[in-house]
């Protein structure tokens, strides 16, 4: 993908890298219910994170072995966004492709999104316990507001 984006001049947006100890705290946390399995309800970011990156989604559940694999490989990395986004722009994603940017984002319980004159997907989401504003750009980019 990345090649790609370089190939077409195409801008990602930059990756604060999760470290090994990141990645097995994030795993703790997910697994919620402590079974060792992420079920559907434990691993929406995960599995959106997935499809974002075109990755094969395990079918309704998600492993630690695999969990900490598809970490280690920087799919579950935390994007951010570049300074100035949300950009103007013709935009390619559906609905649900811009919904999985912002639930790979973190973010939960992501309202059904519209995509405005400008080429931007909003709509709502929330953030540790706050309900937000969201848009996603063309560039893939997240970007969250107070509401």
């Amino acid at each position: 993908m990345l090649a790609m984006a370089v190939a077409t001049g195409i801008s990602i947006p930059a990756h604060a890298a999760m470290t090994a100890e990141e990645c097995s705290t994030a795993w703790t946390t997910a697994d919620a219910n402590g079974d060792g399995i992420l079920d559907e309800s434990e691993s929406a970011r995960y599995a959106a994170a997935l499809r974002v990156a075109e990755q094969p989604v395990p079918q309704g559940m998600l492993d630690q072995a695999a969990f900490e694999e598809y970490c280690a490989a920087g799919y579950f990395d935390v994007t951010v966004p570049e300074a100035g986004a949300p950009f103007e722009g013709a935009n390619s994603f559906t609905e649900g492709q811009a919904q999985d940017r912002v639930l790979a984002a973190g973010f939960t319980s992501v309202s059904a999104l519209t995509q405005d004159d400008n080429g931007i997907w909003r709509g709502t989401a929330q953030s540790q316990g706050q309900s937000v504003n969201v848009a996603v750009d063309f560039k893939g980019n997240v970007v969250a507001s107070n509401m």
